[in-house]
């Protein structure tokens, strides 16, 4: 389904609810929209990587094939698969993965994250340690791995 297909189908399910008047869909705007937001419910993927950067709490849904799924799930390489709890190496956001991520379980996470502020603030200080462990003078490590190939 394309993002445009997406927003529009959003728009008809909030109309068929009654809702679309208090309904703010965005196309394309994914920044503001995280700059925006309390919590955001998000695909996993470099998305949370961005909402991390943006100090948002989240909750993590998704769903791959399933024969990918059966690969994946028997390697156990690493048990998360958020970028910010990779980053981590902790649960800090929930993940909802395959057939865990079910309407009422993702809406229960979500209003989790609304009813306890004391949480959000603690992960919105998590992310800040995190985004400030990230910053790195990027130009400089290149130069200087370039370097080091180039003389050794």
């Amino acid at each position: 389904m394309s993002t445009t297909d997406t927003h529009l189908w959003i728009r008809q399910a909030a109309a068929a609810a009654g809702v679309l008047q208090d309904v703010l869909s965005l196309e394309g705007q994914s920044h503001k929209a995280l700059a925006a937001c309390d919590v955001t419910l998000i695909a996993s993927g470099t998305a949370t990587l961005e909402a991390a950067l943006f100090k948002r709490p989240m909750v993590i849904a998704y769903n791959m094939n399933w024969l990918s799924w059966q690969i994946m799930r028997r390697k156990k390489l690493q048990p998360w698969v958020g970028l910010p709890n990779i980053l981590c190496q902790n649960f800090v956001v929930p993940e909802f993965l395959q057939d865990a991520a079910t309407p009422q379980a993702l809406a229960s996470a979500v209003l989790a994250w609304l009813d306890s502020p004391e949480r959000m603030a603690a992960l919105q200080h998590t992310f800040e340690a995190l985004h400030a462990d990230l910053q790195r003078d990027t130009a400089t490590l290149a130069t200087n791995a370039i370097r080091q190939v180039l003389e050794g």
